[in-house]
């Protein structure tokens, strides 16, 4: 039966009310405002300078790395500062149009600033495909230089993509493009998706919302938020297909051309990881699943009374949860001093997050879905978007998306070049942050019940990190070796999600009508393919980093500081090997999938 819309109404305030205020970032620390002078003053002489730098640079490089290795690191420093300042321009109209996605303003803002800095940058392109034509000999001599040594690892990378690097010509025209490509396919959905509206029990609700009310502990809530999705998604099908079958074309048509063999590997190559390193996380993840989400969902499912779980009943609070809404100062004060626990820097620069207005909490129609932080620029520093419900997950998030600000305030050491962590690694500080929270959550557990609760929580984390996220990789595998054959229609693509849902899932869930159109709202389909298993990565590795730590007599802060301040400098081999773990070894993956059997297991005692 449909709630009063009056009765919505007031529990909605009661809940706002509960959570108190909660914070919007400011971001006058980049620029004033849209129409400020220094935005226009700032896109203006970041495309003055690009010409400037590409009369003085191009076709020079490979003189002055033979005969003027001074003049080459000049050359490196300026365009390490013509990125900085274009990265501040776009992190700037990036954060404003997050925060309203539909304002048409902010999309003719966002858009404005896109193509005047891809037409900037259509300037500096010349300088990593030209620094790519040096002579191996000639370069590996000029790294002798000191001041040239100090961008090896920048440099190493850049070596890297030499292979698929095409003539200068066609690099430019990809560029360019992009903005009318691959860019204005994502601004499609990003704003088709801020617009959507569903119908909950007679209530208008944007999609974050909408998708909270699955984690009610109402079942009725939670069915007529799942129905609400479905009938949204399924009225919106042949955008979001035409949006994915598009995008799906372009990056089998780039990586024809680049040379990649396999799907993924563009993905693995951006990662700085190999494609057997990934490969073997996939297979230990899939073998898996019967003893991870398979055992799980039919342990839920007898908690819950049912036979089976409805796809809506996936994400439910068990019985007896703690469903109180969690003000935000609590939430704070959990995850500051779960940090605080492992490390007083580590808490102190979450803080400033809090004290200087970087984080943006509510949510708002027309606001960009989920979560994110944004490293923004070096001369700067992060933001963090949240979409707080009061809920126990949402201080996950929090404490996941801290993680990461903390990891990019420390990186940004390196500068613009050598700042920006590999998304395998980048996932490492986020959810090492949720672990420590988690932990400091468990230990203050003073009942049985309380402790079941709070493992079960952790458990669907973790699979929904792990689990959900490789069957996400295998769900994308599909439909890119599939549109390879020609355009998918929405029920294909529809079946393609069934077949891995219901692979991941197991038996223990029903697969319910609709629930086949769940695929159009994952925003990483969109903007980074294959970004997924950059999660499983993640968890993994902090499964096994943790187990270091509980062991660690001294010394493990200091390593784990190291790891986080390396940025973008070091492979994963070497920032793993102090820590005595690889993560080119098969046993290293199943050790961090262990983790999660063992909660389990410590479930099903509880249960006994």
């Amino acid at each position: 039966m449909p709630f009063p819309q009056t009765a919505r109404a007031a529990d909605a305030q009661s809940k706002a009310a509960a959570m108190g205020d909660l914070p919007t970032w400011d971001l006058t620390d980049l620029y004033p405002a849209m129409e400020s002078p220094e935005v226009e003053d700032d896109l203006r002489g970041a495309g003055e300078k690009a010409q400037t730098f590409e009369s003085a640079y191009k076709g020079r490089l490979a003189d002055l790395a033979a005969n003027n290795v001074d003049g080459l690191v000049t050359a490196i420093r300026a365009y390490e500062a013509l990125e900085d300042g274009l990265g501040k321009l776009i992190s700037y109209a990036g954060l404003v149009y997050s925060g309203a996605t539909t304002d048409p303003k902010v999309q003719k803002f966002y858009g404005d600033v896109q193509e005047r800095i891809t037409a900037a940058s259509t300037h500096l392109l010349f300088f990593t495909l030209e620094f790519n034509q040096i002579d191996d000999a000639v370069l590996d001599e000029a790294l002798k230089h000191e001041g040239l040594a100090h961008y090896r690892p920048w440099i190493d990378d850049l070596r890297k993509d030499k292979p698929f690097q095409l003539e200068d010509r066609v690099e430019q025209l990809f560029h360019e493009k992009s903005v009318t490509g691959r860019g204005a396919w994502n601004r499609l959905f990003d704003e088709t998706m801020a617009g959507l509206s569903f119908d909950v029990s007679g209530e208008t609700m944007t999609l974050e919302p909408t998708l909270n009310q699955l984690q009610s502990p109402d079942q009725p809530h939670r069915e007529a938020a799942f129905h609400a999705l479905t009938k949204t998604f399924g009225e919106n099908l042949r955008t979001f297909a035409l949006i994915t079958n598009t995008l799906a074309k372009d990056k089998e048509i780039s990586d024809r051309w680049r040379g990649f063999e396999d799907i993924a590997d563009s993905r693995h190559l951006a990662n700085r990881v190999e494609r057997d390193v990934v490969d073997a996380l996939v297979s230990a993840v899939r073998e898996a699943y019967p003893r991870l989400s398979h055992r799980y969902y039919k342990l839920k499912a007898k908690w819950l009374g049912f036979d089976q779980l409805n796809v809506w009943d996936r994400n439910a609070p068990l019985p007896k949860s703690d469903n109180r809404v969690i003000p935000w100062l609590d939430a704070k004060a959990m995850v500051l001093d779960a940090y605080g626990g492992f490390s007083g820097e580590m808490a102190e620069i979450a803080g400033r997050f809090f004290d200087r207005n970087w984080i943006d909490a509510p949510a708002r129609p027309g606001k960009a879905p989920g979560a994110f932080a944004h490293p923004t620029v070096p001369s700067a520093h992060p933001y963090v978007l949240l979409n707080y419900q009061g809920k126990t997950r949402d201080v996950m998030t929090l404490a996941h998306e801290l993680g990461h600000g903390v990891h990019q305030v420390l990186a940004a050491e390196n500068g613009p070049l050598m700042a920006p962590t590999p998304l395998t690694l980048a996932e490492t500080a986020s959810v090492f942050g949720e672990m420590l929270t988690f932990q400091a959550l468990l230990q203050k557990a003073d009942t049985p019940e309380m402790r079941k609760i709070l493992l079960a929580s952790k458990a669907e984390d973790m699979i929904n990190t792990v689990v959900r996220q490789i069957a996400f990789y295998s769900f994308e595998r599909k439909l890119h070796e599939e549109r390879k054959k020609g355009e998918l229609t929405s029920e294909q693509i529809g079946e393609l999600w069934m077949s891995v849902q219901g692979e991941s899932l197991g038996p223990a869930i029903r697969l319910n009508e609709g629930y086949e159109t769940f695929w159009t709202y994952i925003p990483h389909f969109i903007h980074s393919p294959f970004y997924v298993y950059a999660y499983a990565f993640g968890d993994c590795l902090v499964n096994s980093l943790y187990a270091v730590y509980e062991d660690a007599e001294t010394g493990f802060q200091d390593k784990y500081f190291d790891l986080l301040r390396a940025g973008g400098t070091k492979h994963h081999s070497e920032l793993l090997a102090p820590f005595g773990l690889n993560a080119s070894d098969p046993s290293f993956w199943k050790k961090g999938l262990s983790v999660i059997e063992r909660i389990i297991d410590e479930l099903e005692t509880l249960d006994g």
